[in-house]
């Protein structure tokens, strides 16, 4: 026990044992199979943002970074996401394409690892989700310099109040130049699965050399 009568974080385990994963279980191709453990998770955690993943970059110093951002589509493309371009993450995909996403599917013992490419989405696709975003979100999406730095709180709040002016409610909000759409092409999508002993399941699709085709493996845990 720590100092405060909780558990020490050494002790803190869970036993996995939920289910297993068999090859034979897999769908031919990984979207698909993402598709009916996404189904899976609404099901069993669908007010928790089930959609949410860790999105891994590198910077031009060879600095990783990682956060977590919401997924808003996946289809034969990849998984997509949107973000201000000039934030943390925009400028290190211009630099780095190449990208992980995390799937901490926790509460099925289950979690999905990507790794792929990123590039942008047309235009188009990225205004057209804008346009079924909150209007407060419209709104942050002009009013926030993200990832920069800011002296306070309250510069934060003038941002956004101007951008409420320029912006009032009932008006169309216009798409920022600097706001849209990633689309991370997949090389590797890893579907893991919780065993008891740690023994756990990894199966991961690898891309084939030709670029289109599909290997399954079996990972050792």
């Amino acid at each position: 026990m720590s100092g405060d009568g909780h558990p020490s974080v050494a002790d803190l385990r869970r036993r996995y044992g939920a289910a297993g994963l068999h090859e034979s279980e897999l769908a031919a191709d990984p979207m698909t199979q993402f598709g009916r453990w996404f189904a899976d998770i609404l099901d069993a955690e669908a007010k928790s943002e089930p959609n949410a993943m860790v999105l891994s970059t590198v910077g031009a110093d060879g600095t990783p970074s990682s956060r977590m951002v919401l997924l808003k589509g996946y289809d034969e493309r990849g998984f997509v996401f949107f973000t201000n371009y000039r934030s943390r993450k925009g400028l290190e995909i211009a630099g780095n394409p190449s990208v992980s996403l995390q799937f901490p599917w926790n509460a099925l013992e289950r979690q999905v690892v990507v790794t792929g490419d990123a590039s942008r989405v047309d235009r188009a696709e990225s205004a057209a989700y804008f346009r079924t975003r909150p209007y407060e979100s419209q709104l942050g999406a002009w009013a926030s310099p993200q990832s920069e730095v800011v002296a306070d709180r309250a510069e934060l709040d003038r941002l956004y109040n101007d951008a409420a002016l320029t912006f009032p409610k009932g008006l169309e909000v216009p798409v920022p130049d600097h706001w849209g759409g990633f689309v991370v092409r997949p090389w590797t999508v890893e579907f893991w699965q919780g065993r008891p002993g740690r023994m756990h399941d990894r199966l991961r699709y690898r891309r084939a050399d030709d670029g289109r085709a599909w290997v399954v493996e079996r990972l050792a845990p």
